[in-house]
C-alpha cells in the first residue's frame, strides 16, 4: 500500500476524467444544447445536497477503517460499525430519493426556468435523477471503506471504468438513440447501477472476516455508532457548511437564470473545478495515511508528510488557478469552439479559478484536523465563514447574477485561508504555519504569478485553435517546472 502509488493511481484517474471531461463536454453541448446541458448541472448540484443527509457517516467510515488497518480497533467492532452505518445509509437512499422523485413535476414547473424543452421531458428526466443520486450517494460508503483501506489503485481503476461508462458509453446513446434528456438519464442510471454494485461487492471482500456473532438486537446493531457519533456530527457540521458553501450559488441560479444561461455557468463552474481535481487525488490518498500516523503516534513523519503534500498540491493547483484566470475565454474556446460559450463563461471562471485556488490550499488544515480526529476549530471557522457567506451570497446573485457569485467566492475563501488557517495549525503545531505558509505555498505563488504575468505579457496567442492550446500548454509546463525546482530547495523538516 505505497502512498506514492496511491497519490499516483488518483492522479492518473482524476487526469482521465479530466481529460474524458474536456473532450466530451463539446459533444455533450452539440447534440443535447446548452439548455439541456442546463440540466446536467442540476443533476450535479442535487447530488451535492444530497450528501446533506450523509450526517458525516462516509468520512467516518473511512477513518475507522484507516484506524482499523493501523490496530486501533478490533476487526468485531469494525464490521458491527459497517452494518451499522450500511442499514442507515440504505434507510436514508430510501427516504430521500423517494422525495426527489415525488417533487419532480413541481420543480419543473415552479423552480427550473424552462424554454424549449418539453414540461414532460424534463420532469422525466428529474424523477430519473432521483434514483440516480440516491445510488451514487450509497456508492460512497463503499467508496469510503475501500479509499480507508488504502486500495487507491483499484479504485482508481475502478472510476476509469465507471467515468469510461458514463462519459464515452453514452455519445452511442445520444447519437443513435436519441439525445432527450430522458434518454440521457436512463443511461446514467444504468451506470449508477453498475458503479454502486461492483463497490459493493469489492468492500465486502475488503471487510475482515470473524467467526463471532454480529447480533442482531437494535441495542447490539447501532451500538458501533456512539463510539463514532461526536467525531461523525462534527463531519456532519462540516460536509452540511460545505454544501452550503459550494453549492448555494448553484441552487439560487437555478432559480434565477434561464436553463440555457445556467448551462454556461455549469461550463465555467466545470473548467473551475479543474483546480480541485487537482488537489483532491492528492487529499484522498494523504487523509487516510496522516490518520495511520496519528494512530501510531509518529507526529514528526504526519508533519513531514503534511508539509511535502502541501508543497507537491501547490506546484500544480497554483499555475492552474492562475491559468485559467489569466486565460479564461481562450481556455474555453479551446475547449469548447463555441464561441458564444467561451464568451459568456470566460467572467466567471476567472472568479471561481481563484477562488478554488485557495480552497485548494485550505483543505490542507482540514485533513490535519481529520486525521487528529478534532474538528471543533473546523466547526467554529466553518460556522462564521457560512455567517458571512451566505447573506453575501444572496445579495451578489440577486444583484450581478453569476458574476456576483464568482466576487463571492473569491472573497471568502481569501478570508478564510488568511484569517483562519493559521489558527488551525496554532492549536495543533504553535511552530507550523509560518513556515508552511512562506516556505510550503509562499515562494511557489510568488513564482507562478510573476511566470504568468511576464509570459502572458511577452507572448501573442495565435488565432488556430491548435497553436493556442500548444502556448497554453507550454506556459504551464514551464511555471509548473520552475515551481518543482523552487519546491526542492525550500527543505523539509526530518521525520525524525
Amino acid at each position: 500500500m505505497s502512498l506514492k502509488k496511491n497519490i499516483l493511481a488518483n492522479y492518473f484517474a482524476q487526469a482521465y476524467i479530466a481529460v474524458v471531461g474536456i473532450v466530451i463536454l463539446p459533444l455533450y453541448l452539440k447534440y443535447m444544447g446548452a439548455e439541456a446541458y442546463g440540466l446536467v448541472g442540476f443533476f450535479t448540484m442535487l447530488q451535492a445536497w444530497f450528501n446533506l443527509l450523509d450526517i458525516g457517516l462516509t468520512p467516518t467510515v473511512a477513518r475507522e477503517t484507516a484506524r482499523f488497518h493501523g490496530g486501533a480497533t478490533s476487526a468485531l467492532n469494525y464490521r458491527r460499525l459497517l452494518r451499522a452505518l450500511q442499514l442507515i445509509f440504505i434507510a436514508v437512499a430510501l427516504i430521500g430519493g423517494s422525495a426527489m422523485f415525488f417533487c419532480a413535476e413541481l420543480i419543473a414547473k415552479r423552480w427550473l426556468n424552462v424554454g424549449t424543452l418539453p414540461l414532460t421531458q424534463v420532469q422525466v428526466a428529474l424523477e430519473l435523477m432521483a434514483v440516480g443520486v440516491a445510488l451514487r450517494w450509497m456508492s460512497g460508503l463503499y467508496r469510503g471503506c475501500i479509499s480507508g483501506a488504502e486500495r487507491l489503485v483499484w479504485l482508481s481503476g475502478f472510476n476509469v471504468f465507471v467515468t469510461s461508462l458514463r462519459f464515452l458509453g453514452v455519445l452511442p446513446v445520444l447519437i443513435w438513440v436519441g439525445h432527450s434528456p430522458a434518454v440521457f438519464f436512463t443511461y446514467q442510471l444504468i451506470v449508477a447501477i453498475i458503479e454502486v454494485t461492483g463497490l459493493a461487492l469489492k468492500s465486502r471482500n475488503l471487510a475482515p472476516i470473524s467467526k463471532q456473532n454480529l447480533g442482531w438486537m437494535p441495542a447490539v446493531l447501532f451500538a458501533p455508532i456512539k463510539s463514532v457519533l461526536k467525531f461523525s456530527l462534527s463531519i456532519a457540521f462540516t460536509s452540511s457548511v460545505w454544501v452550503l458553501v459550494t453549492q448555494t450559488d448553484k441552487l439560487l441560479l437555478s432559480k434565477l437564470l434561464p436553463l440555457t444561461d445556467y448551462g454556461y455557468f455549469t461550463l465555467a463552474v466545470l473548467a473551475a473545478s479543474g483546480v480541485m481535481m487537482i488537489s483532491g487525488p492528492a487529499g484522498s490518498a494523504l487523509i487516510p495515511r496522516l490518520a495511520r500516523l496519528q494512530a501510531e503516534g509518529d507526529e514528526a513523519a504526519l508533519i513531514h508528510l503534511y508539509r511535502k503534500a502541501t508543497k507537491m498540491v501547490a506546484a500544480i493547483a497554483i499555475p492552474a488557478s492562475l491559468m485559467l484566470a489569466m486565460f479564461a475565454e481562450q481556455v474555453l474556446w479551446i475547449w469548447t469552439t463555441d464561441v458564444q460559450a467561451a464568451k459568456h463563461a470566460a467572467p466567471t471562471l476567472r472568479l471561481y479559478a481563484l477562488g478554488n485556488g485557495f480552497l485548494a490550499m485550505a483543505a490542507f488544515p482540514y485533513y490535519l484536523q481529520f486525521a487528529k480526529g478534532d474538528m471543533t476549530m473546523h466547526l467554529r471557522g466553518n460556522a462564521i465563514f457560512v455567517a458571512f457567506l451566505i447573506p453575501s451570497l444572496v445579495w451578489a446573485v440577486k444583484a450581478y447574477g453569476a458574476t456576483g457569485a464568482g466576487y463571492v467566492w473569491v472573497a471568502t475563501n481569501a478570508l478564510y485561508f488568511f484569517a483562519w488557517v493559521p489558527a488551525i495549525h496554532y492549536r495543533f503545531f504553535k511552530n507550523l504555519h509560518r513556515d508552511w505558509l512562506l516556505k510550503d505555498i509562499g515562494a511557489i505563488s510568488l513564482a507562478s504569478v510573476v511566470l504568468v504575468v511576464l509570459l502572458e505579457k511577452f507572448l501573442t496567442f495565435s488565432s488556430e485553435r491548435i497553436y493556442m492550446l500548444l502556448e497554453i500548454i507550454f506556459i504551464s509546463v514551464t511555471v509548473v517546472a520552475a515551481n518543482i525546482a523552487i519546491a526542492s530547495l525550500t527543505g523539509l523538516p526530518s521525520k525524525k
